[in-house]
């Protein structure tokens, strides 16, 4: 076991529920947040610790985790009045698995260190299945001996546990994957759209291309959910819209131009405006007619 043993964790939705149950299973001593205590009643009937503040739930903690909604949200607990970084106890690690800004994460950065705290970026993937399983994908960015000394914590959580650099690294990884990720499913898409218009069955389509090289994680898991009716967000329109517009602006900070990108984030937007963006990702298919 490593010599850091309490954990806070804010955020039990969808992933962190479970990726918070995993570190009670590793023996780690938890504490827990979140806007809606409602949604972390199965983990204090476990006996996680329940704390009213962000504040407060930092002030006794060795690792303090989050994974929330937004950057705005990032920011806020992080770097508002008696937020996480004011009230955190020296010497504490502050990991942040949201997918955010790179630029945010910089400026945490900046600012546990000159309280000696120390921050990481650590944003996932794998969804929900992955945070059910504790195989997720862990990208990591910030100082490598934090990253070294976080490993027992992120093993609990996740399997493909990578080192990408220094603050910021993690969340310009996540978004390089959540690039390629709408890139596929949108493909998935546009390839049934095709072939419910050209008249072909679409599970004849599906098992023809899913176990060829078009197959990707996007078609088999995501759109074959879709395929089946099932819209039940693993990963949510609105949060692919939000990384995705995360993408959009920051590409144009860093000087280049990602076409398809801003071409996807208008179909999710769309979608969101239809008031669908609580739906899975899955709902594209909608969006190109598949399923009505």
């Amino acid at each position: 076991m490593s010599a850091l043993k309490k954990i806070g964790f804010v955020g039990t939705g969808i992933m962190g529920a479970a990726m918070a149950g995993h570190l009670m299973d590793a023996g780690f001593e938890l504490s827990v947040y979140n806007r809606t205590k409602s949604k972390a009643q199965a983990l204090i009937e476990r006996c996680a610790h329940w704390y009213d503040t962000v504040g407060e739930l930092a002030a006794d903690q060795d690792v303090v985790i989050t994974i929330v909604g937004y950057p705005k949200d990032v920011e806020a607990i992080y770097l508002g009045a008696g937020g996480i970084v004011e009230s955190a106890k020296r010497g504490a690690y502050l990991i942040d698995m949201t997918t955010s800004s790179p630029i945010l994460a910089e400026k945490i950065f900046a600012a546990a260190s000159s309280k000696g705290l120390h921050a990481v970026d650590a944003p996932v993937t794998g969804g929900d299945v992955g945070a059910r399983n504790a195989t997720l994908s862990i990208l990591v960015g910030g100082d490598e001996e934090d990253f070294n000394a976080l490993q027992p914590v992120f093993a609990a959580m996740g399997k493909n546990i990578v080192y990408e650099g220094s603050a910021g690294a993690g969340q310009k990884t996540k978004t390089c994957n959540q690039i390629a990720v709408a890139g596929a499913l949108v493909g998935a898409c546009e390839a049934f759209a095709y072939a419910k218009a050209s008249g072909l069955d679409v599970e004849k389509v599906y098992a023809a291309i899913s176990a060829g090289a078009a197959t990707s994680f996007q078609m088999t898991n995501v759109t074959r959910r879709g395929l089946d009716g099932d819209f039940n967000p693993g990963f949510m329109l609105k949060h692919l819209g939000k990384d995705l517009a995360i993408g959009n602006e920051t590409a144009t900070a860093y000087g280049t131009s990602l076409p398809m990108l801003a071409i996807i984030l208008h179909e999710v937007r769309k979608m969101e405006s239809a008031g669908e963006g609580n739906l899975g990702t899955q709902a594209l298919l909608k969006y190109y007619g598949v399923i009505d």
